[in-house]
């Protein structure tokens, strides 16, 4: 883990999050960030405050005496602080809201968390109208092998223009490893400099930490390898419905401890599931949610993916573009006020989706193909989607794609590459 450290100081990048994080600390007495265990909330806050003393809490030791005496450690150390990964001491949370409301002073406290179940219910019934929570994720390419620029993004002014989005509101490719190296890595701050022979070592560590020190905090699994074994299993099913009866089948557990279990990675931040959109008049449509693994180069690790060339040979090399292409999506959002909506759409018949964004009442389909080039044949979910929902007020469609080039298959859905800046 000491290896690990410092191989994450060794850098940073400006993330999308930073001028969001600096309006609320203006407008809210606490800041609370969360997501994943290393996706870099602690080094964020630590950039963007240098001068702010930080205390970083652990699960077995009680430092500062802050479990016991949580009043007395808040009487110590005056805002602003940071307080890293409060999740392992929920005591302080009270206290927190004591302390806050002394002062009408905003920005006093920052918060991080990996574990969103055990610690956003104490928040929102202890710090209600004192803490806005700022989810963080993995980093996007931009973010990784560019830098963000939220006037220049082509997804923001989608959102803006979504009847007239065109060519002419893209500008160019950001430069980026090959596809495939960018999602082998994926988009962990502790990856960046790191070789490629390097990768193994880094996710074994992170998943061994992972389990014991997240997973044991908010259940209690008798067989941890068991969990360890259901976390690669899922992972190979990335961009895919989830049936709890199958997957608990594979590892002979229920389905209902299947179901807790994906749960668990949903609470750390380790899993997103896309509900299946759908309303009233459409019976023939899928129910089942769709899960997207929250790092492609964590599923590359659990699915023993050992080299960018390997994943080329990959069944599962289009799924994880779709998650990955997902998860940047969802981190372009990121920059927006108000994060938007997301699900999936499939019917019995086999028409599909890959994910719709909503905001604002409006609905934006977007498709994912692995290919270097698409055509009508690839739009045929996003137009079985315009033509089943006529009343909606649906965007223009998008396919992101592995070429280089961007361009209109028809007068309402527009090809995009991946790496669009």
């Amino acid at each position: 883990m000491e290896f690990i450290s410092e191989v994450m100081q060794m850098i940073f990048k400006p993330r999308i999050y930073e001028a969001k994080i600096k309006k609320f600390a203006h407008l809210f007495k606490i800041v609370f960030l969360v997501g994943a265990r290393q996706v870099g909330k602690s080094s964020l806050l630590a950039h963007i405050f240098p001068d702010y003393k930080t205390f970083v809490f652990d699960p077995v030791q009680d430092l500062y005496n802050v479990r016991k005496s949580p009043d007395l450690f808040l009487s110590d150390f005056k805002p602003p602080i940071i307080l890293d990964e409060v999740q392992f001491v929920p005591e302080l949370l009270p206290a927190l809201k004591r302390f806050a409301d002394n002062s009408d002073d905003k920005g006093q406290y920052f918060l991080t968390g990996s574990q969103q179940l055990s610690i956003l219910k104490t928040v929102a019934e202890s710090l209600a109208g004192r803490v806005v929570i700022i989810p963080i994720g993995p980093m996007t390419p931009h973010e990784m092998y560019a830098s963000f620029n939220p006037d220049h993004n082509w997804f923001l002014r989608y959102l803006k223009n979504p009847h007239t989005f065109s060519v002419q509101h893209v500008t160019h490719l950001i430069t980026t490893p090959g596809r495939l190296e960018v999602l082998f890595r994926g988009g962990m701050p502790g990856v960046i400099e790191l070789p490629d022979g390097a990768l193994t070592a880094y996710f074994s560590s992170y998943v061994q930490t992972y389990i014991e020190r997240d997973v044991r905090l908010l259940e209690n699994i008798e067989d941890l390898s068991n969990f360890g074994r259901f976390v690669a299993l899922v992972a190979a099913l990335t961009s895919q419905e989830i049936n709890y009866a199958q997957l608990g089948r594979e590892l002979g557990i229920s389905a209902k401890t299947a179901e807790r279990w994906l749960q668990l990675l949903v609470h750390t931040h380790q899993w997103t599931a896309l509900p299946s959109f759908h309303m009233n008049s459409i019976k023939r449509l899928s129910s089942k949610p769709k899960g997207i693994i929250s790092d492609t180069g964590l599923a590359c690790y659990l699915q023993r993916i050992s080299s960018s060339d390997a994943l080329a040979a990959s069944p599962l090399q289009g799924a994880l573009f779709e998650s990955y292409c997902f998860n940047m999506i969802k981190g372009f959002c990121s920059a927006l006020s108000m994060m938007p909506n997301f699900y999936h759409w499939r019917t019995l018949a086999g028409a599909e989706v890959d994910f719709i964004v909503e905001i604002d009442g409006i609905f934006y389909p977007i498709e994912v193909k692995s290919a270097a080039t698409v055509g009508k044949y690839d739009i045929k979910g996003i137009t079985a989607f315009k033509e089943a929902y006529p009343s909606l007020r649906i965007a223009k469609g998008v396919v992101l794609y592995a070429g280089k080039e961007c361009y209109h298959i028809t007068d309402d859905i527009i090809a995009v590459p991946w790496n669009m800046a």
